[in-house]
């Protein structure tokens, strides 16, 4: 009997779509290690393996584009829509070739995060495409404006072919999936012991002023370091070699440590809107400091969601370049429900996928 084998097809955009699909990928390998994992993606394969400890097969493919940008917060659009026409137009032969791939690595269902195309190249080999996100790319593309219409149509009727949608919390409504389900938080785990890490890095703030600074794998070109000389006994964290030496201002060694693995260290995260870092400190109940982003259609939903359920500040674009960070020496706001929020989204998918491969007779 051949070994089940599930196909992780990643947007080509950022970094947060590939951690939490890899995070997802290793709960199915924790609970079923015969299982063959192919990850389908462009995201670097040392960003992978920081999710991913195990053995899986690369394939740096992208169906694609998600928005082309400079950095963490700026778009360029035209760009944008001159590549996806470009994706659009060869649909045919990529749908093709990647079926065939499928059909000759007899690949037995694909899970998607969230390339459109996927549904297409899962349908042409026979086999289901289900998809997990908090939005669709029809939502993104239709708020660029009419440009982006015809676009926004096309990955909609992709979308509409989609088996079955695990959907993540602060989420858009993703009306064009036929099937869904609401699942709780994904994301990485910890690895290391939050005293270890103090001592190893002479690290002597206590939590409460201790701060992460993150902007996820593209980064900021303009992050106000220099505000950092007004909190001489606040702590500071970064992943930006490039940033200035500071003597408040620690720089995460780039290998073996994640976002993840220091926000137990943290008293609050600084951050913009994203899905991958807001899920991982509620996970971890770490209060989030957030700008707005509001050129950017899931910017406003993750704000939304983010303050339903934790402790947070919410800032202007304004306030966080501009301003002198009075912000941290203001009280947090509290989440404005008490209702907890599911957190076991990693082992609600990995247990559908598990339960479907382990089925002999692949019954959804």
């Amino acid at each position: 009997m051949s070994r089940p084998t599930l196909y992780v097809a990643i947007t080509n955009h950022g970094f947060g779509h590939a951690t939490r699909a890899a995070a997802v990928a290793a709960a199915v390998k924790a609970l079923w290690p015969e299982v063959d994992l192919v990850m389908a993606t462009t995201a670097p394969q040392w960003l992978l393996d920081e999710y991913l400890p195990v053995e899986y097969e690369y394939r740096p493919v992208a169906f694609d584009i998600g928005v082309i940008q400079p950095d963490s917060l700026r778009m360029d659009l035209p760009a944008t829509l001159a590549k996806l026409r470009s994706i659009q137009s060869h649909q045919q032969a990529t749908v093709a070739a990647e079926a065939a791939y499928l059909k000759q690595r007899k690949v037995d269902l694909v899970l998607a995060d969230i390339p459109p195309l996927a549904t297409a190249i899962a349908h042409a080999a026979d086999i289901p495409c289900w998809m997990m996100s908090n939005f669709g790319w029809d939502f993104i593309y239709r708020a660029f404006g009419p440009e982006f219409t015809a676009i926004a149509d096309w990955i909609g009727d992709c979308f509409r072919q989609c088996d079955r949608l695990f959907r993540l919390p602060f989420h858009e409504p993703m009306t064009a999936f036929p099937t869904l389900e609401n699942v709780g938080l994904t994301g990485g785990t910890p690895r290391y012991e939050p005293d270890a890490l103090r001592t190893q890095w002479q690290l002597q703030t206590p939590q409460s002023r201790t701060v992460l600074l993150t902007f996820g794998g593209l980064s900021l070109q303009s992050i106000p370091y220099h505000r950092l000389a007004q909190f001489p006994d606040w702590q500071f964290l970064t992943f930006d070699h490039d940033a200035p030496d500071l003597p408040n201002l620690f720089k995460v060694p780039r290998q073996g440590f994640r976002p993840v693995d220091v926000m137990p260290l943290c008293g609050r995260v600084v951050s913009k809107p994203g899905f991958s870092t807001f899920s991982e400190a509620c996970r971890l109940n770490l209060p989030i400091v957030t700008i707005t982003r509001n050129d950017f259609a899931e910017g406003p939903v993750l704000v939304n969601g983010m303050q339903d359920h934790s402790w947070h500040q919410v800032l202007t674009p304004d306030e966080f370049f501009h301003g002198e960070w009075d912000f941290l020496r203001q009280p947090l706001h509290p989440p404005r429900r008490t209702q907890a929020i599911a957190k076991h989204g990693n082992e609600q998918i990995a247990s559908a996928i598990v339960n479907y491969l382990a089925d002999p007779n692949h019954s959804p």
